[in-house]
């Protein structure tokens, strides 16, 4: 049994799809890019789309009762892999001390500069 998700205060999903997907004690997040949620503008700083990037998925996550701690696996979207650095620097932000697995690949993403989607448990 699954239930779709969709939360109001993040940023509206660009097709047909949901933010998340809760099954079986996961929480299966879409990926998601640094839209700003009450605007639909982006950053044009490379940190800052991170940055709003990560805050969309926290909100997503709280929306279904989850927070960063509670995911156990990332995977990273970027288009230029040598702001690798960067990337890393806003990252810890949001995941401290303890992060999860993550996977990053460069990827030809068309108007942003990272997507980043994850699995997290239900806590």
């Amino acid at each position: 049994m699954h239930k779709t998700v969709i939360v109001p205060e993040a940023p509206a999903p660009a097709g047909p799809y949901s933010h998340a997907v809760v099954a079986n004690g996961f929480v299966f997040v879409a990926g998601q890019g640094p839209q700003i949620p009450d605007t639909g503008a982006m950053p044009d700083n490379f940190k800052e789309q991170v940055r709003q990037t990560l805050k969309n998925v926290q909100t997503i996550l709280r929306g279904v009762g989850c927070e960063m701690k509670d995911v156990i696996k990332v995977n990273a979207y970027l288009t230029d892999p040598t702001r690798f650095t960067e990337y890393n620097e806003v990252y810890q932000e949001f995941f401290g001390e303890h992060p999860p697995a993550r996977t990053t690949v460069q990827a030809g993403l068309i108007k942003i500069l990272v997507e980043i989607d994850c699995v997290a448990v239900l806590p």
